[in-house]
């Protein structure tokens, strides 16, 4: 018994095992989310088409889709019903001003490249308004994220925008891939309607927007 005893003191330690697995990344912690959010994915996409069927609330639902998709990315609680209650009660000014800042910006921008460009082609005075429009749809595109990420975060407006602008220009490695993960992907469903018709009143929205915010969540966590 004694031999045995001395025996086991003279064998080495087993190493020490991490029960915690590694926080996955990339598309296996996309993959993540979508799993554990699933339910909340279906709820909010569903709750944003109807929010869509009055008009003029679409700037009200499209700010309450940011916000339910971006507390999902960031693994904060997610209240459906709660929160799009909360933004159609009294966050409705600051829905609407979102809105305007991104899309009026795009629809000029976009409007702007497509008018001039015909006209740069054959006359090259008009190659620089060109430039300052397709300047100002590519900016609004790739800063749209940030500001409905920053002005949910509690931010002002002023320091939002600014915020916004700088980052989607200066960070172009993920504000790239997030532009043309939730428009892109937009664009392609619409393409392939009636056939992506249930895709869209289940997820059609909802995903999309999780797709940006995650290439962006690393910058949200950093300005929460």
């Amino acid at each position: 018994m004694f031999l045995q005893s001395d025996y086991n003191d003279l064998m080495p330690p087993e190493p020490e095992h991490d029960v915690a697995s590694p926080e996955k990344t990339g598309f296996a912690r996309f993959m993540e989310i979508v799993a554990n959010q699933c339910v909340n994915l279906v709820k909010t996409n569903l709750l944003f088409l109807l929010g869509c069927i009055p008009v003029v609330t679409i700037p009200l639902s499209l700010y309450a889709m940011n916000r339910m998709v971006r507390r999902m990315v960031l693994d904060q609680p997610v209240k459906c019903l709660q929160d799009y209650g909360a933004v159609f009660r009294q966050e409705w000014k600051r829905a609407y001003l979102a809105f305007l800042l991104t899309a009026l910006p795009l629809v000029c921008g976009g409007v702007g490249m497509r008018f001039y460009w015909g006209y740069a082609v054959s006359n090259p005075l008009f190659f620089l308004p060109f430039v300052v429009s397709s300047t100002l749809f590519l900016v609004t595109l790739l800063s749209s994220g940030f500001l409905y990420g920053l002005l949910d975060s509690g931010r002002s407006v002023k320091e939002a925008v600014r915020l916004a602008v700088l980052l989607g220009v200066a960070k172009p490695a993920r504000t790239v891939p997030a532009a043309l993960g939730c428009y892109g992907l937009l664009v392609l469903t619409v393409l392939f309607f009636p056939l992506s018709g249930l895709y869209l009143l289940l997820i059609g929205f909802s995903l999309p927007c999780l797709l940006g915010y995650f290439y962006l969540r690393i910058l949200l966590k950093q300005y929460e």
